[in-house]
């Protein structure tokens, strides 16, 4: 052998990353199940057993492909590197770029050589050069380059059928009685039986945990679900946990799957007539533009971003987070219930529930990044902080949005059907029925007026502060509810 190949658990591709240009006669290939992935009990289980079934499976491939697989469980990475056969230990050792701040430099201490990460469309260096060039980091800017460097729904330099974003026409409410498509239940076999056995749980068939698996998926997506995801992909309903999104993210973020062939999958899709631009577009809008935007912006922003509290905010995580019977609200037990059991929500939940909630409350940034890193099956490390620090809880001060995504409960009851069965009215701010997002996002721009004053964007909303007759009863309903949080009787 002359070079060690080393494969994060989030590298899974034969012919992207290290393995690119791998020779199995020439090349040994090293795997790392660490204790921290398997003891840790913050960790779900239902990512727990994604991770370390994909990481397995796409081990017994390699070896079917003639490769020499180690496949090691120690305490950390680095002890699984340092306790490899000693006729290894002259091989220089080869990864593709890490995906986190905290590996990348741990493994480069150990003297780990790196090439380029392609399991994204924009290089690190590529993007970089955008931000640099910028005044502001406006996610539709970079979206609107990609379109043009990538040549996708673009016709000579402009969008295909007249203008780059359909946003607006994707926000339409969950439909009534509404049938949705079935997605895909996975077969397992012997390893995910093992790892779900160590887990000390049941395999978790929404999630297939192979690269057939994930195709299957992503065909499945393009068949039955693709022509319905733009319209509806904002809507929030009981009725289906997942209604026309494309589940996918779990199988990119680790490799399974390659976002070039995703987007080839949407294009050719789209082209053959059969999907409107509003759902081509808004789901190309996501794999081009907001997934590597995101990604970008975790390596631009450097690793100190994830410390940051701009606003100050104190409280502890709420129980609620961790435990669905923690709370009276309707959308909040429906939303955390469905983490519970799949470790998994879209966009808008996470963004408009979760994170909303977390923002006007005032919890502690970094205690709710732990907490959404640990919960989701799709949450790596470059997903979270800047969803989370700069999108979610405004903690960066404005560095990558310019103003803070806090919605009173109108928003959700808008956009879902959590609100007409649950004991709170989002229309009330104050009494013992008055919805806690109302309450709280009116106490949450008083509370930092002084802050917002200079922001044009939100001069709309704090000029309402002024019109509001029961301020003071707002503060002390405000009060009561966030007391009633921290105990978990909301």
């Amino acid at each position: 052998m002359e070079r060690i190949l080393y494969i994060p658990f989030d590298h899974l591709h034969r012919h992207y990353g290290v393995l690119a240009k791998a020779d199995p006669k020439t090349d040994l290939v090293v795997m790392v199940e660490s204790a921290r992935m398997t003891t840790g009990s913050k960790w779900h289980k239902t990512r727990l057993f994604f991770m370390i079934s994909a990481a397995r499976h796409f081990a017994a491939e390699l070896e079917s492909a003639g490769f020499t697989v180690i496949y090691k469980q120690a305490a950390t990475t680095i002890d699984g590197l340092s306790e490899l056969p000693k006729n290894y230990a002259a091989l220089p050792i080869i990864c593709a770029q890490p995906s986190s701040h905290r590996q990348g430099a741990s493994l480069k201490e150990f003297g780990v050589e790196f090439v380029e990460n392609d399991f994204f469309l924009t290089p690190r260096e590529l993007f970089s050069q955008w931000a640099l060039t910028q005044k502001n980091f406006l996610m539709e800017s970079f979206y609107r380059a990609q379109r043009v460097r990538l040549n996708v729904l673009v016709e000579n330099g402009k969008p295909v059928s007249g203008q780059w974003n359909f946003d607006k026409d994707n926000r339409l409410p969950p439909r009534k009685n509404h049938t949705y498509p079935q997605y895909l239940t996975h077969t397992y076999d012997e390893i995910d039986n093992e790892v779900a056995l160590q887990l000390g749980i049941e395999v978790p068939v929404e999630w297939a945990t192979t690269r057939a698996g994930a195709l299957r998926a992503l065909r499945n997506f393009i068949e039955n679900h693709f022509a319905e995801f733009g319209p509806y992909e904002d809507a929030m309903t009981t009725d289906n946990w997942a209604l026309n999104h494309s589940l996918l993210s779990p199988y990119i973020n680790v490799g399974l799957l390659h976002p070039s062939e995703v987007v080839e999958a949407a294009v050719n899709k789209f082209e053959d007539g059969s999907i409107p631009i509003s759902s081509a577009e808004g789901f190309i809008r996501q794999l081009i533009g907001w997934r590597e935007y995101i990604n970008g912006m975790y390596w631009h922003l450097g690793p100190d971003y994830a410390q940051l509290n701009h606003l100050n905010a104190k409280r502890k995580l709420l129980p609620l987070f961790k435990d669905s019977t923690k709370t009276q609200m309707n959308c909040l037990k429906h939303i955390v219930s469905d983490i519970e059991d799949r470790a998994w929500v879209h966009h808008i939940p996470r963004l408009m529930v979760l994170s909303n909630l977390a923002l006007i409350a005032g919890v502690n940034p970094q205690e709710f990044l732990d907490w959404m890193r640990s919960a989701f099956i799709d949450a790596s490390d470059w997903v979270m902080v800047p969803n989370v620090i700069g999108m979610g809880v405004h903690a960066d001060g404005g560095q990558m949005m310019t103003k803070p995504y806090a919605a009173a409960g109108a928003y959700i009851s808008r956009m879902s059907n959590y609100c007409k069965p649950c004991k709170y009215d989002p229309k009330k701010r104050t009494g013992d029925d008055a919805c806690p997002f109302t309450t709280l996002y009116w106490d949450f721009l008083e509370r930092h007026r002084a802050e917002f004053a200079g922001n044009h964007r939100m001069a709309q909303q704090l000029a309402g502060i002024d019109r509001l007759s029961d301020l003071e009863e707002v503060q002390t309903r405000a009060r009561a509810l966030l007391a009633g949080l921290e105990k978990g009787t909301i």
